[in-house]
């Protein structure tokens, strides 16, 4: 007679999960939810004036983690590692996807609803923003003026002044290109990296060579990565545009900023230039 087979073991699954901790559960020693989640204080009575916070609170989130993921690209160039950089970017094309739709809940602001809650920024405006700034100058978009508004907050003021004065993302990326033989001139590789990159003729030249050679390259890989990230900036930026340009037309924006006018100057440049122009090239 066969001896029938018996199931494999399977331990009895508890009925309920672990509930009972001496202090803050592990879960909350972790993520901090509880002072995440009382962070919020509104002032005024709009109940429109939560969401807008806690949306403007969730930017600012993401700004931190592309930070840290353009700062390890960076860090990983120095080192001619180019797979790590290019994990790290591709990474952070999935964080600007979900960066990006944090607009959703603001791009449909009629004027009237924006204006119930207006007055409660005072003189606050996303241009004051600390972590945005330092993810502008990891971009290239340097500017010493834009330290001008933390001088009240010394470590602030620290933490952007030595972004300002340190190597961008896409200065390591140049950098990488001069190493790996392109024709990357001096003045290039040696300008003051505390002013904003501006367009190099040689470098277009050397994207255009990569584009025009192996597809497969570490390099290509590397430009289509930055192509990503430039192309999902561009987004973001457009973004604030037509959400502005709904909720408070061509008024002047909080903080004494140009509102309209200055989103659309800023949507007008790509970040990377050279990245798009080699493109007619090749």
């Amino acid at each position: 007679m066969s001896q029938q087979a018996h199931p494999p073991f399977e331990a009895a699954e508890p009925e309920t999960p672990h509930l009972d901790f001496a202090g803050t559960t592990p879960y909350e020693d972790y993520v901090k939810a509880d002072v995440l989640t009382h962070l919020q204080h509104t002032l005024s009575d709009d109940p429109g004036e939560m969401v807008f916070l806690v949306t403007t609170q969730v930017m600012e989130l993401w700004f931190t983690v592309l930070v840290h993921e353009w700062e390890t690209a960076a860090k990983a160039l120095r080192s001619d590692d180019v797979p790590t950089a290019v994990a790290a970017l591709k990474r952070s094309v999935r964080e600007l996807e979900a960066l990006n739709a944090s607009w959703k809940p603001l791009g449909q602001l009629t004027p009237a609803q924006f204006n119930s809650y207006r007055s409660a920024l005072g003189e606050g405006s996303g241009f004051q923003s600390a972590m945005y700034r330092r993810m502008e100058f990891l971009l290239g978009e340097k500017s010493a003026s834009m330290l001008v508004p933390h001088r009240g907050a010394p470590r602030v003021h620290a933490e952007l002044e030595k972004a300002l004065h340190e190597p961008s993302l896409y200065d390591e990326v140049v950098r990488l290109l001069a190493r790996r033989g392109y024709a990357v001139p001096d003045a290039v590789l040696q300008r003051d990296v505390a002013r904003r990159y501006e367009h190099s003729d040689a470098v277009e030249a050397a994207w255009a060579e990569v584009y025009s050679g192996d597809q497969g390259s570490e390099l290509a890989r590397l430009g289509e990565a930055l192509t990503d990230v430039g192309e999902l900036v561009w987004r973001w930026r457009n973004d604030h545009l037509v959400a502005t340009r709904r909720a408070m037309g061509a008024k002047p924006g909080t903080g004494g900023s140009a509102g309209v006018a200055w989103l659309e100057k800023r949507a007008r440049k790509n970040v990377f230039p050279e990245l798009w122009t080699a493109r007619s090239h090749v």
